[in-house]
């Protein structure tokens, strides 16, 4: 909702831009909250993806010509903000969940996880529907919708599910990985769907939107990369306690 609201006052440019600090609000939650470990190549990672988001704030958008009161411009720009903390610290917090809380490594387990956040959700959005008395001009949207009833409806279908689908995958991304990688999975969606709208929407490719996707590849696999060398970490230290035990079995058996 504070989302929605930053993106009704904001021009598309500052919304983007607000929106990347997102990763470094996710970052220093991290760090106090799951006692993330920081190494070069993940920050390395956190920086690229940031800039990679920001470089999208150079790109010209129409949109953009909307202007709005200062008034407005601060309430959209505190509620981005916000919405921005506020959605880092949840990612924060349902590790921390899954670590104290659950203590389960099951699919239930993620998808309840996610069932209860959506809840939540539902409940706040449809009290403010009701309290707002929205719901009284939904029929009138319905019947104005440029494409037709049938379309709107199609709409808000598949991107209720696409949202569920997301949901799901952030949730589980915290719970096999941490909350820093589902959302560095997330930032990385913001330079590579303006490549997809040229492929599928035949959009323009402008030279900014290249280097943005170029760069957010670059961060993601130094990403990945430092989970490659913790996974490399992790067998050599299985190995050496197994040899260990094996050792002193051995040593065991002939004294």
């Amino acid at each position: 909702m504070l989302y929605t609201i930053g993106l009704q006052y904001l021009p598309v440019t500052t919304y983007n831009l607000i929106g990347a600090s997102q990763l470094g609000f996710n970052a220093v939650f991290s760090y106090f909250l799951n006692r993330q470990k920081f190494t070069p190549y993940i920050v390395n990672s956190l920086v690229l993806l940031t800039i990679s988001s920001v470089l999208l704030v150079f790109q010209t958008d129409p949109g953009d010509s909307n202007k709005t009161t200062k008034n407005k411009y601060v309430i959209g720009f505190i509620c981005t903000l916000a919405a921005s903390a506020g959605y880092a610290l949840m990612l924060s917090l349902t590790q921390l969940a899954f670590h104290k809380v659950i203590k389960k490594e099951t699919l239930r387990a993620v998808i309840d996880m996610a069932i209860y956040q959506n809840m939540v959700a539902t409940v706040i959005i449809v009290i403010g529907l009701f309290g707002s008395g929205q719901w009284r001009t939904l029929n009138r949207e319905m019947e104005e919708y440029k494409s037709g009833k049938v379309s709107y409806v199609m709409n808000l279908i598949w991107t209720a599910i696409s949202w569920e689908v997301f949901s799901v995958g952030c949730v589980g991304l915290i719970f096999k990985v941490s909350s820093l990688f589902s959302n560095v999975i997330s930032i990385l969606g913001l330079p590579v769907a303006p490549v997809l709208a040229v492929i599928f929407l035949h959009d323009e490719l402008t030279g900014l939107k290249a280097v943005a996707m170029l760069l957010a590849m670059w961060g993601f696999v130094s990403y990945m990369y430092q989970h490659y060398l913790d996974d490399l970490e992790t067998k050599e230290k299985k190995g050496s306690s197994i040899e260990g035990v094996s050792e002193v079995a051995l040593v065991t058996e002939r004294g």
